[in-house]
């Protein structure tokens, strides 16, 4: 009897895995919105395309701007790390720019694409805020000031940009596409 419990903890002992800290889920999330960054990036530019209205294209691609900045801000601190700036693939921000991809399809040239398609850019814009928030805690608990101040910066502009499509969504888009159903009707 006590050998064979030997034996387990042995076993037990050889298969337990390293014990994971909060620095090594600091840099898979920083690799998980590496990806999604630059995902982003690829999207844009299609979204920018798709959209009907001029202001809504404006904001997409001062957004591209932005973001190609943010990630360089991600490689600014893949550098403080002394790791590799790269990517692992990200579920959450694929389903969303999936999303976003069928209602360009199924909304082409219709009157609510734009809402459909500002709808789909806040879903990424609070994606990002929620993980550059908690990426920013982590920094500040890590003892790492220069990572939090830059992930303070880009929080603060995914912010500013989830208040620009709010407004643009209640001052024109929803706007356009409720006066276009009710044209439509009558």
């Amino acid at each position: 009897m006590a050998k064979r419990a030997k034996k387990k903890r042995a076993a037990s002992r050889r298969t337990r895995r390293p014990q994971k800290k909060l620095s090594d889920l600091f840099h898979e999330t920083l690799k998980d919105i590496y990806f999604a960054e630059n995902k982003i990036i690829k999207t844009l530019p299609k979204m920018a395309k798709a959209a009907q209205s001029k202001e809504l294209a404006n904001a997409f691609n001062k957004h591209l701007r932005e973001t190609q900045g943010q990630v360089k801000r991600l490689d600014q601190i893949f550098r403080m790390l002394g790791k590799p700036a790269r990517g692992k693939p990200c579920e959450a921000i694929n389903g969303i720019t999936d999303e976003g991809a069928e209602i360009m399809r199924e909304f082409k040239g219709m009157p609510a694409l734009d809402a459909g398609l500002l709808a789909a850019a806040q879903a990424v814009e609070h994606y990002e805020i929620s993980r550059y928030g908690t990426l920013r805690t982590w920094a500040e608990e890590l003892g790492m000031p220069d990572a939090a101040r830059l992930l303070q910066a880009t929080l603060e502009e995914e912010e500013a940009t989830d208040h620009t499509l709010t407004e643009l969504a209640i001052s024109v888009i929803n706007l356009e596409a409720e006066q276009d159903e009710v044209a439509e009707a009558a």
